[in-house]
């Protein structure tokens, strides 16, 4: 499935209507239509009381088809006009002028008071919004501003419908400036909304459904759009390595792992189990030589490569003794707990120059960061490369704020993809995948059961462990990053959202796998 823009969106209701020859008040009908047939599917519209809010564009058209199909049906619903009349316009003036000649409950906010609305809203049991929809950009104006606030205010346990993006989010940024709707529900039209995703968003949709109104979905292709893709459980399913059952240790891959200090012993563990777990036949992890017997104990399952080194970091002749074994791994994950040391800069731009085969690179924490000023270096490399950064690594290399990379997190990651032939996971509370041709996924699950030290360690782990296995870079992304999650959100029902831990992460992600 794929999530659309403003543009995009806008481009794609233009060819239905104008090439393709669909009108748009059929498509504004067949909006409410869907939006009322979701609602029946959810809620006893028959002992509701339904009170529908709506603008004067159309969304607020939206509003009017699917308050009248209500009354039709004989529910209680009426309409609450926020705008002025002589503002509705085109397609939804058509239906406004329905639902007025057919006399049905209607109140124009202009001839009541915000009082009179409150009284509205607590006796409703189910409110629709139908303010604004798609087109706000920066703060919402009054008298939307009050109303929103009002049902914010009042609706805390009445199930909030949003019709196509909740009023106030930014369909393109997902930002709230100022006042928008937390919806309970949102039922959006033919794609979801990249606001859906992006910022706070994701805070303001609760649960959302894309509905078909005969605007087809093969027109992305007619119309030249390079869209970003949703990642479903089935397109992570399908992207998981395939196991061979006569296969051995040798048939599902060799994953290096190089990491590890004196004050990050665990990191590289935590990465070096995920592999395993996950059905890499053989891990190797390639740690400072102090750290071998600790790490050992920890993790008897992994062969070991200790390494020289120097006040707790690899010192500068380790590569000089890894590189020689590389030819025996079919990927390498580098950064886990490797932190930032002297010369550790010349030695992560002299491991990526050194490298005489072409195996696939996993790059990951400080290892990210001692590569931020030699990036050109990765454009060289004969293999694939992978950078899975969180958005305070992405302000890294590209010297910027987390504040500037969380304000364009898709453009970000597909520029950063772009210009050095990299495959990008940019981590956060809905992960960007970006490869090197332009194409865009996006993880819609996941929430704080992630949010504690040793999670992404997991992931590297995870990707790493696919990609020796046969599946590809953005396979592996898709399918590790979904998995990742996916055990992530199954593991807080049982251990809460506090207490998941980097281990249960590893166990969650092989239940998922039985499940496929």
């Amino acid at each position: 499935m794929y999530i659309a823009g403003q543009k995009e969106m806008q481009e794609m209701d233009r060819y239905t209507m104008e090439t393709l020859g669909l009108p748009g008040v059929v498509l504004m009908e067949n909006a409410g239509a869907k939006v009322v047939e979701e609602m029946a599917a959810h809620y006893p519209l028959e002992r509701s009381r339904v009170l529908v809010l709506a603008g004067g564009g159309n969304n607020g058209g939206d509003g009017f088809v699917i308050a009248r199909r209500l009354i039709d049906m004989g529910v209680d619903a009426a309409v609450w006009l926020l705008a002025d009349e002589t503002r509705v316009r085109g397609d939804a003036k058509i239906h406004f002028d329905v639902y007025k000649n057919r006399k049905l409950p209607l109140y124009h906010l202009k001839d009541h008071t915000f009082a009179e609305l409150e009284v509205e809203i607590r006796r409703a049991d189910i409110i629709v919004d139908a303010i604004l929809g798609t087109g706000v950009h920066g703060p919402v104006r009054d008298p939307y501003a009050q109303a929103i606030a009002l049902v914010n205010a009042l609706a805390e346990d009445k199930p909030v419908i949003s019709v196509d993006i909740p009023s106030g989010v930014d369909n393109e940024t997902g930002k709230v400036e100022g006042e928008a709707v937390k919806a309970s529900r949102t039922i959006t039209f033919v794609f979801p909304k990249k606001g859906f995703f992006l910022n706070e968003g994701p805070q303001y949709i609760g649960e959302w459904k894309a509905v078909d109104i005969s605007v087809p979905p093969g027109i992305v292709k007619e119309l030249g759009f390079q869209l970003p893709i949703l990642m479903t459980e089935s397109l992570a399913k399908s992207s998981i390595p395939k196991r061979l059952s006569h296969g051995h240790k040798g048939t599902f891959g060799h994953v290096l792992v190089i990491g590890g200090s004196k004050h990050f012993v665990g990191a590289p563990v935590f990465t070096a189990k995920a592999a395993l777990n996950l059905g890499a036949g053989l891990v190797t992890l390639a740690v400072p030589e102090t750290m071998y017997p600790i790490a050992a104990s920890l993790n008897p399952e992994s062969l070991f490569f200790p390494l020289p080194e120097k006040d707790g970091h690899f010192a500068d002749e380790a590569f000089a003794c890894l590189n020689p074994e590389l030819s025996k791994f079919d990927c390498v994950a580098i950064g886990p707990g490797m932190g930032r040391f002297p010369n550790g800069e010349r030695w992560m731009t002299s491991f990526i120059k050194d490298i005489k085969e072409d195996i696939p690179l996993v790059v990951d924490a400080d290892a990210l960061y001692l590569l931020r000023n030699d990036l050109d270096l990765v454009n060289e490399y004969s293999g694939p490369v992978i950078f899975t950064p969180h958005p305070g690594e992405m302000a890294h290399l590209l010297n910027k704020t987390v504040k500037e990379i969380e304000s364009d997190r898709i453009g970000t990651a597909t520029e950063f993809a772009r210009n050095y032939n990299v495959f990008l996971l940019l981590k956060g509370h809905r992960s960007v995948i970006a490869a090197p041709d332009g194409s865009v996924y996006i993880n819609p699950l996941g929430h704080d059961a992630l949010g504690k030290g040793g999670s992404g360690d997991v992931l590297t782990g995870m990707i790493a462990s696919f990609i020796a296995q046969g599946a590809s870079p953005l396979d592996a992304l898709i399918s590790a990053s979904f998995l990742h999650v996916k055990a992530g959100e199954e593991q807080a029902k049982v251990l809460s959202h506090y207490g998941v831990l980097p281990m249960d992460l590893i166990d969650g992600a092989k239940r998922q796998l039985i499940e496929t």
